[in-house]
């Protein structure tokens, strides 16, 4: 990531912090970065690759593309 990509996430770090209960990167293990979305993944699958919910993805605007969830209904 450049200073640009690094910038963005702190914003959005910080809004998810003020979000409260409401944030939907709570839960995150790991957080990743996609070049061609321009956008970050907030993985929750825990450590030994155990998922049961897909990562919320939130662009480098802030914008939620994706608030993740349950895998399973």
């Amino acid at each position: 990531m450049n200073r640009e990509q690094l910038e963005a996430l702190v914003r959005i770090l910080q809004a998810q912090l003020a979000a409260g209960p409401d944030a939907v990167a709570l839960g995150t293990w790991e957080i990743r970065y996609d070049k061609e979305r321009n956008a970050f993944y907030f993985d929750k699958c825990e450590f030994g690759g155990y998922c049961e919910e897909r990562p919320a993805v939130i662009s480098v605007t802030g914008e939620i593309l994706d608030p993740g969830g349950p895998l399973l209904g």
